[in-house]
């Protein structure tokens, strides 16, 4: 019966390890790099595809329908999301400070992001307005405006872009940093390693020479009495 409890404790799978491993992996700085740069890539994949459909009025003689890209119904989201794929570019190969600087920019350029795209679901008219002008040569005309999915979506990439940053200000400060305990165990690693460098041939211009061994007449009889040839 105790046998089996103890089996049973055993094999309970250890949760709180599971979850201190995905932490880890979120404190990596491959890990939020990565993240920063798919969320500025999905961003900037929403701008090419429509935003806003517009459904023309009667009078007009053009195309009944026109489909407004993110490109042009929000052009500041196209360049915010380069500015930031820029930034978390330059975190991964910056140091500290700029690493910091880095990770400000990828946030605010995030915040434009949601401001824009917020704008478009909020005012889908206003949005058109300007290519429903260029493409008719007239403005002001009553038309259907319906936005997609791909603002919303542009949205909640931002969204995780702008934490993304937050995680890259605060944990940056750990990345690349070598402690007291590295450095030793470096030097004693190389300190160990000389002897087998030496040993195996190579030279070291700071090593010491092996002192012979001195010999005396005493010494040679002692090898002859116990039978060894000392000058072999």
């Amino acid at each position: 019966m105790r046998e089996d409890s103890v089996e049973r404790t055993q094999t309970k799978p250890d949760g709180g390890g599971a979850a201190g491993r995905r932490t880890g992996r979120l404190r990596r700085k491959s890990t939020l790099i990565m993240l920063a740069v798919i969320s500025s890539l999905v961003v900037f994949g929403t701008t090419t595809q429509t935003w806003v459909h517009v459904k023309l009025g009667q009078g007009v003689v053009q195309q009944a329908d026109l489909n407004v890209a993110g490109s042009k119904a929000a052009t500041a989201v196209t360049a915010l999301a380069l500015v930031a794929l820029a930034g978390a570019l330059a975190a991964s190969i910056g140091r500290r400070v700029s690493r910091v600087v880095a990770a400000v920019i990828i946030f605010l350029g995030a915040v434009g992001i949601i401001v824009s795209s917020l704008a478009v679901v909020l005012n889908a008219q206003a949005a058109a307005a300007g290519p429903v002008g260029t493409a008719t040569g007239v403005t002001g005309q009553s038309s259907d405006v319906t936005t997609t999915a791909f603002p919303l979506i542009a949205t909640a990439a931002a969204v995780v872009l702008a934490l993304t940053a937050v995680l890259i200000a605060w944990l940056g400060r750990t990345w690349n940093q070598r402690t007291k305990y590295d450095s030793s165990g470096a030097g004693a690693g190389r300190r160990t390693a000389a002897p087998a460098g030496s040993a195996a041939g190579s030279a070291d211009p700071t090593a010491v020479p092996a002192r012979p061994e001195v010999r005396d007449d005493i010494d040679s009889w002692d090898e002859l009495s116990h039978g060894n040839d000392p000058t072999a």
